[in-house]
């Protein structure tokens, strides 16, 4: 009776030890890869809850290449990794320890082959043996070549000089005769016509042309800053002026000139926009003004002469290469090249000699 009992008891705890161990199971794919294949090592756990799984380790042979997402299937828990072997061999993958409600559940392990791989010499490209290296080229290796390109060079420059050597004539006088001021204004109102200012919209522009023309046919003629005045100063200098008989001109003129630089004012700060009659009345009247301002007759400005000689600045003239300049410029450029095509070969022909390889000697 003592021994059947003792029987089932063994029975017994065989059976609860194999229900635990069947908790926790570990597998590959492979049994058999070559050196760099890759396989997977899955561990699948039959619970999902209070689950522990400690890091991958203690792999003597094998690597881990890489450990995937952990995933719940049908109320297990499965880890994979990819695992890989870079030694020929047998190797073991040992058993993992797993935590299951605080209780230690131990893996299988498991054995992976890892077989080199097979190589056929015969199929194998032979390749010859690599020359001696040869010395970096120095600044000794180039320095013929570059002395003659120097030479080469200093004629080309010299010749160009020569060639394209500046005139001694630098500067040259003309005698350009001035015009008197009331020429000038006279000439200067019939540009302004010509240029129809104010019929293309410009009456700004206008204005300030005839004023200016004005302004400076004055300062000319009567020798006062007209240009640096405003109106009302020009106005009580030309009325002093002639109260005092030093100009030749009447008070209506002067009234006319104060409308006249009164209404250019008008146009060019405030905007004023006068009618196309207004703008001809103006015109004559520029005209009329510039007609009855005349200094007093003294003996000083009865000899005045407006032909002073101005001096033009020209730009020098440069002196066009002749045939013989010419011919020796295209022999200077062929020649650097010839030089230069040279120079390249040879070091080329150098570079092969101190390159070439050598055969292999059985």
């Amino acid at each position: 009776m003592k021994q059947n009992l003792l029987y089932i008891l063994f029975l017994f705890s065989i059976t609860i030890g194999y229900s635990q161990n069947q908790l926790v199971k570990a597998e590959i794919d492979t049994i058999s890869i070559r050196i760099g294949e890759q396989f997977q090592y899955k561990l699948t756990i039959d619970e999902t809850e209070n689950v522990i799984i400690p890091k991958l380790e203690n792999l003597k042979g094998l690597e881990v290449v890489d450990s995937l997402k952990l995933d719940t299937i049908n109320n297990k828990l499965i880890q994979k990794y990819v695992l890989t072997g870079f030694d020929s061999g047998a190797f073991y993958i040992p058993r993992q320890q797993i935590f299951i409600k605080n209780q230690a559940h131990l893996t299988d392990s498991l054995l992976v082959n890892v077989a080199t791989v097979a190589i056929d010499t015969t199929k194998v490209k032979k390749f010859p043996i690599k020359g001696i290296k040869g010395e970096p080229y120095q600044f000794d290796d180039y320095k013929e070549y570059i002395f003659w390109a120097l030479i080469v060079l200093l004629i080309v420059i010299t010749t160009l000089y020569f060639a394209l050597k500046r005139s001694d004539k630098s500067t040259s006088e003309a005698f350009v005769p001035k015009l008197a001021p009331y020429q000038e204004a006279l000439q200067n109102l019939k540009l302004l016509d010509e240029k129809l200012l104010w019929q293309n919209n410009k009456v700004k522009a206008h204005y300030s042309e005839l004023t200016e023309i004005i302004r400076n046919f004055i300062e000319r003629e009567l020798n006062i800053p007209a240009l640096e005045q405003t109106t009302n100063e020009l106005v009580d200098t030309l009325t002093d002026f002639s109260n005092i008989n030093t100009i030749t001109t009447d008070k209506e003129t002067i009234q006319k000139l104060e409308k006249l630089l009164s209404k250019s004012d008008l146009v060019k700060f405030a905007k004023s926009k006068p009618m196309a009659h207004d703008i001809e009345f103006d015109r004559k009247n520029a005209e009329i003004i510039i007609n009855n301002i005349k200094p007093a007759i003294t003996e000083e400005n009865t000899e005045t002469s407006y032909s002073k000689p101005v001096v033009i600045i020209e730009k020098p003239e440069v002196k066009q290469p002749n045939m013989v300049s010419k011919i020796l410029i295209i022999v200077a450029i062929i020649a650097i090249g010839i030089l230069i095509s040279y120079g390249i070969s040879k070091a080329k022909s150098m570079s092969n000699l101190t390159k070439e390889p050598v055969e292999n000697v059985q």
